[in-house]
């Protein structure tokens, strides 16, 4: 059973940064791919990044320049660093994860005020 943890959302002006992280159940070496997704109210869900097992990484337009994502295997961790937030960039983040087949986390929510 693979679990997806997520903390690291709040609320933050616009302006500034918060640090997402994902904790999986064991070793995410078995993921070709981990990333992250977020859906604001009223939206479909979309990829704000991603990192594959060789390292590239993806990034949705909106974001570039602006989040880093990132991957720690000795803590079965992946992050999404935020920078210059927006607040268009609110919404709930979700971490995924995919092998054989697709893992989501719970969520996390991130709200950036005016």
């Amino acid at each position: 059973q693979v679990q997806l943890v997520e903390s690291g959302g709040g609320l933050v002006q616009a302006g500034g940064s918060l640090r997402l992280s994902c904790v999986a159940s064991g070793s995410i070496f078995r993921f070709n791919v981990m990333g992250w997704y977020r859906q604001a109210p009223g939206k479909q869900r979309e990829l704000v990044a991603n990192i594959i097992n060789d390292g590239r990484t993806n990034y949705a337009d909106s974001v570039k320049g602006r989040f880093t994502i990132s991957r720690d295997n000795a803590k079965n961790t992946v992050y999404l660093q935020m920078n210059s937030l927006k607040p268009e960039d609110t919404a709930v983040y979700f971490c995924h994860a995919f092998s054989t087949s697709s893992y989501w986390g719970q969520g996390t929510q991130v709200t950036v005020s005016s």
